[in-house]
């Protein structure tokens, strides 16, 4: 009960009035990744369809759509879109030293996991 009430007016005071603005912020670099995540994906089926359509080859197809399978593990592919979320490097770097967060590179790893689980 004593901690309560400080803890709170602390988080209203000087927390929370900025939370909109970060969340603005952070959200630049991840949404520049997740759409380069679905440029690489179009780019990759778009590629897999005309290499069909000209072939018409089933077994082609099925090793294609393999590969497709395993793009989010593919780190060469990959790196485009995962160079657009390290400049939350920079962003959480001045956060870091305003509000105390720590373990920047979990927030960039944990973004690009979700990168290769929406792939």
């Amino acid at each position: 009960a004593t901690v309560s009430e400080p803890a709170q007016k602390c988080c209203t005071e000087h927390i929370q009035p900025f939370l909109a603005s970060i969340l603005e912020e952070l959200m630049g670099p991840v949404s520049s990744g997740f759409t380069e995540v679905r440029s690489l994906f179009d780019k990759e089926v778009n590629e897999i369809i005309q290499d069909f359509q000209k072939t018409n080859d089933i077994t082609k197809l099925k090793e294609n759509v393999d590969q497709l399978t395993n793009l989010p593990f593919n780190s060469v592919k990959m790196e485009p879109c995962y160079l657009k979320v390290n400049h939350l490097q920079e962003l959480l770097q001045d956060l870091k030293s305003r509000f105390k967060i720590y373990h920047i590179d979990f927030v960039i790893q944990r973004t690009q996991n979700f990168m290769q689980e929406v792939q």
